[in-house]
């Protein structure tokens, strides 16, 4: 119990304020969209960024971890793929969109909150590795797919589909941040003192931030569409993830640090992301805001069990 009060709720308690303010009017909801806007496109990339530039590749990079994590991402994401598709009777394009929900667990915003509170700042070296490569793997497998779908029902070239691929990933502001803090790590590049402080400052905003408008927006998510595919979803993000990432974990004998943030980061619930990929591509919205609410609201449990069977 202490855990769930001491590590959990205010993670939860930031989100549920930013969805009552929502709620009663006290911000409208193009303040929340422009707060959750320069999260995402400023504020957690320059996270990203600063974090990234500064990992040390060497120790944090590990192929059991990111076997472990993303082994357990890529099923998830057949799971729902095909389970949506032969199960529910769902297209195919409404499929992909439903697998990208049960792929994109919510790794920075509340993966990185909820294990520095559990664990300190010093714990997250494999939480930044593991999302060094999330937006490029979950965005270049969930948009390969789609459009691989897509251009078959067009009877478009499927030799198309690699730079329609590649441009949807270099406007990705996560994954250019991404990328930028990998440049500099490799080339050793260091940044004058006044810009380094600004970019630490802005840093500080991020997760705070970004946790506050995620409620704002997640008012706006009402649990409508299928119930059935919406727990389909809740099951594979919250259980089925983080089964596969304790076992190949303990499997690999992960040490304790990393096998924690494997575990935690897998255990989230869909992140934003999951209802920006819908958007992107008009499928399956509903389920896909239905689901980053549910599952979120599931998380406060299943990631207190979570955390109480970790080492």
């Amino acid at each position: 119990m202490q855990t769930l009060i001491e590590i959990i709720l205010p993670v939860f308690v930031l989100i549920g304020f930013g969805y009552v303010v929502t709620w009663r009017g006290v911000l409208g909801e193009s303040v929340i969209d422009g707060l959750m806007k320069f999260t995402q496109t400023i504020a957690i990339p320059c996270l990203l960024f600063r974090s990234i530039w500064t990992l040390d590749f060497g120790d944090s990079f590990t192929a059991p971890l990111l076997i472990s994590f993303y082994t357990g991402s890529l099923s998830c994401f057949l799971a729902g793929l095909f389970g949506v598709r032969f199960f529910f009777k769902r297209g195919w394009e409404d499929a992909v969109a439903i697998g990208f929900c049960c792929l994109f667990a919510n790794s920075v915003l509340l993966g990185l909150a909820i294990t520095e509170r559990a664990y300190g700042t010093d714990a997250l070296s494999a939480n930044y590795a593991i999302i060094a490569l999330h937006s490029p793997f979950c965005y270049g497998l969930g948009i390969t797919v789609m459009e691989f779908v897509r251009a078959r029902a067009a009877e478009l070239p499927n030799r198309d589909v690699p730079m329609i691929v590649l441009k949807a990933m270099f406007r990705n502001a996560l994954v250019i941040g991404i990328m930028l803090g990998a440049v500099f790590n490799l080339l050793n590049i260091s940044l004058p003192v006044p810009l380094s402080d600004a970019l630490d400052m802005m840093v500080r905003t991020a997760l705070p931030a970004a946790l506050f408008a995620m409620g704002g927006v997640l008012y706006r998510y009402r649990p409508e569409g299928d119930m059935r595919v919406i727990r389909y979803v809740c099951a594979i993000s919250l259980v089925l993830h983080p089964t596969i990432t304790w076992t190949l974990g303990k499997s690999f004998m992960l040490d304790d640090s990393a096998f924690r943030s494997a575990v935690l980061n897998a255990a989230m619930a869909p992140g934003i992301n999951a209802y920006v990929f819908a958007n992107m591509y008009a499928r399956a919205r509903r389920v896909a805001a239905s689901s980053v609410l549910i599952a979120t609201a599931l998380s406060v449990l299943t990631v207190w069990l979570w955390l109480g069977a970790l080492p």
